[in-house]
């Protein structure tokens, strides 16, 4: 009798099955494969001490939409003759411990360039090749593999998104339909003395019974995601006219976006999948938008930042980051936890604050605004601090787009026009005058008048009564005058961006702390009254 040729397919972003190369080859040439997911206590187990419910690294409605997802990934697996085993522990151990039981000569995993996974990546490898295990890992959950687009560039990755489009050109695959079904996998294997479990609950994961109220809408899966992504679709007019960045920030029950982000994070949904369906649809009608502000664009943004993520050292943080300018940012954490718990007294950046929590998902609008007023609109806070909020708080959160977004939006790298400022006040009231987002998400404020929602601290003492809400008792004072803070968010910027050109980039800590204290002693002083008034209303 032949001797049995075992494959082992690791899961562990691309949760599905539709275009996905790694299943495809899987399923072909094994007389056994083992489909497998780790669960990583890193990521799921519970950290009381963490602003929000949930693990050291992600909140809870991140959780529980992979935990959907994994449900929904082991339907379909038992659909095609087989299911998921679901193993806890040390990924690449786990990984390595199942290659070494189950006799595996061939092993299946999508590439990842995220480091955390690279090392990951690194140690199974390693193991791999010391035992004759067959790697195969492609590139499947971007539109192009960047270390091909860093290669074109030289070695560097392309800094802005014209050099990369220039460089990237139409995807090699574009042109030939991705495959959507497979017809059977082989079955799985003797799991020896493994102990294999179904899918988690939140409870079995150790998160005690928590009450659903007003918890994200959006449930994880690849059936969610493509059911979401038929319905976007079909509206071909709304499709061929999106342009970003217009759209409504304040749109909750129906979102003026597509919301695939978090099936698109997670490979619960294939971008170039999602690609080929918006060239058709460009394709019927007569005009459309284009890139960078298409959906075809948003696309082409996230491998942007893919790629420059891949190709650049320390791309988390401002120290040791080439492309990032080195700022002088507070450190204040009353302040921060004033913005993360939505304590901030401007009414818009405190709404989007609680959907963030509650929902775990903003319009990228939104996010653009509590960003900006983070970091240089009006707190000057570290944009790492906003980065690991975000990065706790969406279920769509990912490394390379959150890092990216947030250099972005901190005028740290990408875009450097800092007197551009989104304000508290009027730029959620274009969109939304009467206030009715603020309202949904800020209940205390439902009485208010539409005339003073936005700057409830304005209103006089008999409405704050009639509305059942007195401003610095039942909702807090605005924390800083915006007119007041922006300029001096400016300030600091020019001075900041002024040490950067003449020092060449390369600013020490030394540096840092020293325009800091410049900063401070020549931080212009306010008259007195005037102080005590700023100190009145917040």
């Amino acid at each position: 009798m032949a001797k049995q040729s075992n494959s082992l397919i690791w899961f562990r972003k691309g949760l599905r099955i539709h275009d996905n190369p790694a299943l495809q080859y899987a399923s072909k040439g094994s007389n056994c494969l083992f489909p497998l997911f780790v669960i990583d206590p890193h990521y799921m187990e519970p950290d009381p001490t963490s602003f929000s419910t949930g693990s050291k690294r992600a909140g809870l409605n991140r959780i529980r939409f992979l935990l959907e997802s994994l449900v929904d990934l082991d339907l379909s697996l038992k659909m095609i003759g087989s299911r998921l085993l679901l193993l806890k522990g040390d990924p690449a151990q786990v990984v390595i411990n199942c290659l070494k039981e189950w006799n595996i000569k061939k092993l299946y995993f999508e590439h990842d360039t995220e480091p955390y996974y690279q090392a990951l990546d690194s140690k199974v490898k390693s193991f791999a090749a010391a035992n004759g295990v067959e790697i195969f890992s492609p590139v499947s959950h971007t539109l192009f593999d960047p270390a091909d687009i860093i290669n074109k560039n030289g070695g560097k990755p392309p800094l802005t998104y014209q050099s990369f489009i220039k460089l990237a050109g139409q995807p090699p695959w574009s042109s030939s339909p991705v495959s959507m079904s497979i017809s059977g996998l082989p079955p799985v294997g003797d799991v020896g003395n493994c102990t294999i479990s179904e899918v988690p609950s939140i409870n079995e994961l150790g998160y005690d019974a928590i009450e659903e109220v007003d918890w994200t809408p959006f449930r994880g899966g690849e059936s969610e995601a493509l059911r979401r992504l038929r319905d976007s679709m079909a509206n071909k007019e709304w499709v061929a006219n999106f342009e970003k960045p217009k759209g409504d920030p304040s749109a909750f029950l129906k979102p003026a976006t597509t919301v695939l982000s978090p099936y698109l994070k997670f490979g619960c949904l294939s971008s170039r999948y999602f690609y080929q369906c918006l060239q058709e649809v460009q394709k019927t009608v007569q005009k459309h938008t284009s890139p960078p502000v298409s959906l075809l664009g948003q696309l082409l943004w996230r491998d942007f930042f893919y790629t420059v993520a891949f190709g650049t050292p320390n791309f988390d943080r401002m120290k040791g980051n080439e492309i990032c300018k080195q700022i002088p940012w507070k450190d204040d954490d009353v302040m921060l936890e004033a913005w993360r718990d939505a304590r901030t007294g401007f009414p818009w950046i405190d709404a989007i604050m609680v959907q963030l929590r509650k929902w775990g998902w903003i319009h990228h609008l939104a996010r653009h605004s509590v960003a900006c007023f983070l970091t240089r609109g009006d707190l000057f806070i570290h944009w790492e601090k906003g980065r690991d909020a975000f990065e706790r708080l969406l279920i769509d959160s990912d490394w390379a787009i959150n890092n990216g977004n947030w250099m972005w939006l901190s005028c740290s790298s990408f875009f450097y026009q800092y007197n551009r400022i989104y304000s508290p006040v009027s730029f959620g009231k274009k969109y939304d005058p009467n206030g009715s987002y603020i309202k949904h998400f800020l209940p205390v404020l439902k009485d208010m008048p539409k005339e003073y929602i936005y700057e409830p601290w304005t209103a006089p003492l008999s409405i704050q009564q009639k509305a059942r809400c007195i401003i610095g008792v039942d909702y807090p004072k605005p924390i800083v005058s915006h007119d007041t803070a922006s300029k001096e968010c400016k300030r600091r910027l020019v001075e900041a961006y002024e040490l950067n050109k003449k020092l060449n980039g390369v600013v020490t800590d030394e540096d840092l702390r020293n325009l800091r204290e410049k900063l401070e002693e020549d931080r212009p002083r306010e008259p007195k009254v005037k102080r005590l008034k700023q100190t009145l209303i917040g």
